[in-house]
C-alpha cells in the first residue's frame, strides 16, 4: 500500500501524499519490475456488485450516475493507474492491462468503468480530441453520466469545431485511446478537477461489447 501511495504521490502530487477515503474500500495492484524490484505501476479497482452502490464509487463525486443503476450485471470501477516517470516499457502496459482485464473475467463483471485524464484544466489545448469524443465516441443515452461536478466543460455541446484526427490522437491520453479501443464511451462533458489539476470524461466500456481479437490480446498479457 505504502509503495502504491509513493508512486501515486509522484505521479499525481509532486511527491505530496494521493491518499484518500476510496484507497480503503478498494484493491490495489502493483507491477514490480523483477530486475530490482521497484514498483513501476499501480491501479486500483472497486466491484459493484449493486448497481445501487455506485454512489460509493470515486466516479460517483463528479458524475450523476443514476442511468447506470439499471446496468444488468456487476461493474468494476478503475482508478489511479499510473507508471513510474521515466519508464517507457512497452511490456508494462500489456501487463497491467492483462492483469485488468483477467481481473474482470474473474469478478464476471459486464462494465468496466472510470474517469480518464487530460493534464491541465485548460481545455484549448483538447478540443480536437474533445471534438474525435463528441462525434464518435459518446455514451448510449441510456448509460449517458449527468452532470454533477460544479465545473464543467460541455464539449458536446459547445464545441463547433470539427476534429482534425492527426490533433485529436496525439492529445488524447493513453488510457483513454486503450478505453476506445475497446468499443468504449464517455461523458458528454468534462470535469475541471481544480484537485489534481486535470480534465477528465467517465469512461466505460461494456465488456460483451469488446472485439473478441482485442480481448484475447489483453488476456495474452497475464
Amino acid at each position: 500500500m505504502e509503495a502504491a501511495l509513493a508512486l501515486r504521490g509522484d505521479v499525481f502530487r509532486s511527491g505530496g501524499s494521493d491518499r484518500d477515503a476510496y484507497d480503503g474500500r478498494s484493491t490495489h495492484m502493483l507491477v514490480e519490475r523483477l530486475a530490482d524490484g521497484a514498483i513501476v505501476a499501480t491501479f486500483r479497482y472497486l466491484l459493484i456488485s449493486d448497481p445501487q452502490a455506485l454512489d460509493e464509487s470515486y466516479s460517483a463525486q463528479f458524475y450523476g450516475l443514476a442511468p447506470l443503476g439499471n446496468f444488468d450485471g456487476p461493474m468494476v470501477e478503475m482508478g489511479r493507474f499510473c507508471f513510474r516517470p521515466g519508464v517507457s516499457d512497452p511490456d508494462l502496459f500489456r501487463v497491467a492491462w492483462g492483469s485488468l482485464a483477467q481481473i474482470v473475467v474473474e469478478e464476471r463483471a459486464e462494465l468496466l468503468f472510470g474517469c480518464s485524464s487530460f493534464a491541465g484544466v485548460d481545455t484549448a489545448p483538447y478540443h480536437d480530441a474533445f471534438a474525435m469524443l463528441r462525434d464518435r465516441h459518446i455514451a448510449p443515452k441510456t448509460w449517458l453520466p449527468r452532470i454533477k461536478a460544479p465545473r464543467v466543460f460541455e464539449f458536446a455541446r459547445r464545441l463547433g469545431q470539427k476534429a482534425d484526427p492527426k490533433r485529436a490522437m496525439r492529445a488524447m491520453p493513453p488510457l483513454l485511446k486503450t478505453y476506445l479501443m475497446m468499443g468504449g464511451w464517455v461523458s458528454d462533458h468534462a470535469v475541471v478537477d481544480a484537485d489534481l489539476g486535470t480534465l477528465h470524461v467517465f469512461t466505460g466500456v461494456e465488456v460483451r461489447a469488446i472485439p473478441p481479437a482485442r480481448r484475447r490480446s489483453l488476456l495474452a498479457g497475464v
